[in-house]
C-alpha cells in the first residue's frame, strides 16, 4: 500500500507495517525494527495509515451489522411478542394484533427466503431448501403456531448469515492471492520513467521497481542484487535475495532497494497469471463426494416433500382420532428437519477451505477432486534432479585422455552444451566461461535421454552419458558405476576423450519430506535419468525405499505402470519437460512450479510453487484433513437428521428440535469446515 503526503511517499506491506519512506530522491528503509531516518515523515504517515485501517475496519463492521440487521429486528419483535403472550398478557394484544405482530416479525427474515424460493422455481429448481423453509413456516402460521414459524425462519436466516461469513473467510486466502498482481507498473523509456497499465507492457521493456512495490510481470533482474518477499507465490515470508541475471516473477514484492527488471514474459503468460487461472478454475473441478451430495439433494428434496404430504394425509385413513392440524404440524417439523442445507453448504465449504489452506502454503490444487485423490495416495514416485536435489550442478573435475587438449575439448563441449537448457549445460558453461565464437557446429542433434551430437571441424563430437557412448560404439576403459558423481562422457572423432564429473546437492528439506511421508504410511520411489550410482546414493542418504537410475522418459512411464498394476495409487513429483508424460499417467501429478517447465505445470494436478519437497507430505495431509472434515459433516448431518426425523414423524419432536436438526447442525458443520483454515500443517 502506498500513501502520499505532499513530497513524501510511504510504502506499507499488507499488514500495515511501513517498509520505506521516499522523500524526493531519498529513500529511507524500515528494516529489522530499526527507526526510519525521517521521523516526522513517518509519524505523519503512520497517522494516515491508522486512519485508513480504522476506515477499512469500520466498513467491515458495518457490512456485518447490515447482514444481521433483519435477524436482529425479527428477534426483538419475536421476544416482545412472546413476553406479551406468556407474561404481560395485555388486553389490547388481541388475536388480530397478535397475528399482525408475528407477521411483521416474520417479514424481515421470511420475505427474502420466499423470494429466493420463487426465483429458484423460475430457474427450474422447484424443490430447493428455500421452498422447504417457506412451506414449513407459512404452514406453521396456518395452524396458529406463530412464534415457531417466526423462530424457524429467524434461525434459518442467522444460519445463512454465518454461512456467508464462513464462505467469505474461506475465500480470503485465495482473494489475497488474486489481489497480488498490480494493475500498473513504472517503465523506463529514454531515461524517463512513466506509469503504464501492466497489461500493455511488452517483452524487453525495463520496469523500475521501488521498495514495497509488487512486480507486475516476469523478468530478468538487471540490478546487481535485490531482496524480494515471495509470500504471494510460495507462502514463505522469508526474503529471497536475487542477483543480476536471475529470474524474478510477477507478485514478488521488492524489499530494500530500487531495482530494474527486464520483462521476459507477456502479462498473460506470467507465472502469477497461470497461478491465478489455476486457482480460479479450481472450484469448478468438483470432488466426487461434492458431486454426489448435489445429485443426492436434487432427488432427496422432492422425496421429503412427498413424505411430508403423506404424513399429513395417510393417517386420516388409519387413525381414529385424526386431527388435521396435529398431523400437518408433524409434517412441517419433518420438512424443517429434512432441509439439506447443512450438507449442500458445508461440504463445498470444506473443499474450498482445503484449497484455500493449500494456496496459503504455496500449494495449488487444480480442483477439489484432487484433494480426495491425494488423501488416498499410497506411493509417491519422484524425480531426483530439481525435485529432491537443488538442480544446481557444479563441475567437480575434468578427466581427459593425454592425447586430447583440455582447453580445446572444453571449448567444444561448452559450445555444444550452449544448445541445451539442461542444468548440466549451465554448470559446464559456468565452469568454462564464455563461448568461443570461432567454433562452428554443424548437424547439431539432441538425442533424448542420451545427450548431444554435432560435427566440429568435420569430426563427430559426442557429449552425454555413457549410454550415448554405447549407442555410437565408443569404447572406454572405466566402469561408470564406480564413480558416485554424475558423469558427462566426451567422445571426439570416434574416440573416447574423457569425462567431466558434476555434483548436485540435496535440498535442505528433502529429508523432512521423506520422514513425513513414511510417518503417513506412504511408500517412496525415486526415478531418474541420472546414473544409477548417483540415484542410489541420494536414495540411501534420504531413506527412499526404491530407486532406479539410467531411465529414459518412457522407462519412467513403464515403472509407474508397474507400480499401478499392484493396485497402488501413485503420485508422481517432477519438474522437467520429460516428466510430463509420467505426471499425466499418475493418479496425482505434482509439479515443482518454481523451476518446473510449463509443460509439466500444465499437465500436473497439483503445483508446489516454491519447489520444496516438504510440501509433498503437507499436500497429502491437507487432502486427508479435508476429506476427514467432509465425512465428519456428512455423518453429523445424516445422524442427527435421521434421529429427529423419526421423532418428528412420531410427534415426539417439536419445531424447536427441528430448528436444531437443521440450522444447528448446519452451523456446527460450517464451524467444523472452517477449522481447516486455522490448522497448521
Amino acid at each position: 500500500m502506498i500513501n502520499t503526503n505532499k513530497n513524501h511517499k510511504h510504502i506499507y506491506d499488507a499488514q500495515g507495517k511501513q517498509l520505506c519512506c521516499i522523500q524526493e530522491d531519498k529513500i529511507y528503509i524500515q528494516t529489522d525494527g530499526r527507526q526510519i531516518i525521517d521521523d516526522t515523515c513517518c509519524a505523519t504517515d503512520k497517522r494516515n495509515n491508522q486512519q485508513n485501517n480504522k476506515q477499512s475496519e469500520a466498513v467491515g463492521k458495518n457490512s456485518i451489522i447490515k447482514m444481521f440487521l433483519p435477524s436482529i429486528i425479527s428477534l426483538v419483535l419475536l421476544l416482545i411478542a412472546i413476553y406479551f403472550d406468556n407474561v404481560l398478557k395485555p388486553e389490547w394484544f388481541t388475536d388480530w394484533i397478535r397475528i399482525i405482530w408475528y407477521a411483521v416479525a416474520y417479514v424481515p427474515v421470511g420475505l427474502p427466503v420466499i423470494k429466493e424460493a420463487f426465483e429458484s422455481i423460475g430457474k427450474g429448481d422447484v424443490f430447493s431448501e428455500f421452498l422447504l423453509m417457506s412451506i414449513a413456516t407459512i404452514g406453521a402460521f396456518a395452524i396458529g403456531e406463530y412464534p415457531e414459524g417466526v423462530a424457524v425462519m429467524l434461525f434459518y436466516a442467522v444460519g445463512e448469515v454465518f454461512q456467508t461469513l464462513a464462505v467469505k473467510r474461506a475465500k480470503a486466502n485465495i482473494k489475497t492471492l488474486l489481489d497480488q498482481r498490480p494493475d500498473e507498473v513504472t517503465i523506463i523509456e529514454n531515461n524517463q520513467s512513466k506509469t503504464v497499465k501492466a497489461a500493455t507492457v511488452n517483452i524487453g521493456n525495463i520496469i523500475q521497481l521501488k521498495p514495497g512495490e509488487k512486480l507486475g510481470l516476469d523478468g530478468e533482474l538487471l540490478s546487481e542484487a535485490a531482496s524480494f518477499n515471495t509470500a504471494a507465490l510460495t507462502g514463505e515470508s522469508k526474503p529471497d535475495t536475487k542477483s543480476k541475471g536471475e529470474t524474478v516473477l510477477a507478485g514478488m514484492i521488492n524489499l530494500n532497494t530500487v531495482a530494474q527488471v527486464k520483462v521476459t514474459t507477456a502479462y498473460t503468460d506470467s507465472k502469477l497469471s497461470k497461478i491465478l487461472e489455476l486457482v480460479q478454475n479450481a472450484t469448478a473441478q468438483k470432488a466426487p463426494t461434492e458431486l454426489f451430495i448435489r445429485k443426492f439433494a436434487k432427488i432427496y428434496t422432492p422425496i421429503v416433500v412427498l413424505l411430508a404430504v403423506l404424513i399429513t394425509v395417510v393417517p386420516y385413513f388409519f387413525v381414529s382420532n385424526y386431527e388435521f392440524s396435529n398431523w400437518l404440524y408433524r409434517a412441517l417439523v419433518f420438512l424443517v428437519i429434512s432441509c439439506p442445507c447443512a450438507l449442500v453448504i458445508s461440504i463445498p465449504l470444506g473443499y474450498f477451505g482445503g484449497i484455500g489452506a493449500a494456496s496459503k502454503n504455496g500449494i495449488l490444487f487444480k480442483g477439489s477432486n484432487f484433494l480426495d485423490v491425494i488423501a488416498n495416495i499410497q506411493n509417491v514416485v519422484m524425480d531426483k534432479t530439481g525435485t529432491m536435489t537443488e538442480g544446481v550442478f557444479k563441475v567437480q573435475e575434468v578427466i581427459l585422455k593425454s592425447e586430447f587438449s583440455k582447453d580445446q575439448i572444453l571449448k567444444m563441449v561448452n559450445a555444444l552444451e550452449s544448445q541445451s537448457t539442461h542444468p548440466v549445460a549451465t554448470a559446464i558453461h559456468q565452469f568454462v566461461g564464455e563461448i568461443d565464437s570461432s567454433i562452428k557446429l554443424d548437424n547439431t542433434e539432441e538425442i533424448a535421454g542420451h545427450g548431444l551430437k554435432a560435427i566440429v571441424n568435420g569430426k563427430e563430437l559426442l557429449v552425454g552419458n555413457f549410454k550415448l557412448m554405447d549407442k555410437f560404439n565408443i569404447s572406454y576403459d572405466l566402469d561408470p558405476t564406480s564413480i558416485v558423481y554424475t558423469l558427462i562422457a566426451i567422445a571426439y572423432d570416434g574416440k573416447f576423450a574423457g569425462y567431466i564429473t558434476i555434483a548436485d546437492s540435496i535440498k535442505e528439506d528433502a529429508q523432512i519430506a521423506i520422514d513425513k511421508l513414511k510417518a503417513l504410511g506412504v511408500k517412496t520411489t525415486m526415478l531418474s535419468g541420472d546414473k544409477s550410482t548417483v540415484v542410489k546414493f541420494v536414495a540411501d542418504k534420504l531413506g527412499i525405499t526404491n530407486a532406479f537410475g539410467d531411465l529414459l522418459p518412457e522407462d519412467k512411464v513403464n515403472k509407474v505402470k508397474e507400480i499401478k498394476t499392484e493396485n497402488e495409487t501413485v503420485a508422481f513429483v517432477g519438474d522437467g519437460v520429460n516428466d510430463a508424460p509420467v505426471v499425466a499417467l499418475s493418479d496425482v501429478g505434482i509439479a515443482m512450479g518454481g523451476l518446473g517447465s510449463d509443460a509439466t505445470i500444465e499437465t500436473a494436478d497439483v503445483v508446489i510453487q516454491d519447489d520444496k519437497p516438504s510440501k509433498i507430505p503437507m499436500a497429502i495431509n491437507i487432502g486427508k484433513q479435508t476429506k476427514k472434515i467432509v465425512w465428519q459433516n456428512i455423518i453429523l448431518a445424516f445422524g442427527v437428521k435421521a434421529v429427529v426425523l423419526v421423532l418428528g414423524a412420531g410427534g415426539l419432536a417439536t419445531m424447536w428440535e427441528a430448528v436444531f436438526a437443521d440450522v444447528g447442525v448446519a452451523l456446527l458443520a460450517i464451524l467444523n469446515a472452517v477449522r481447516i483454515q486455522r490448522m497448521k500443517f
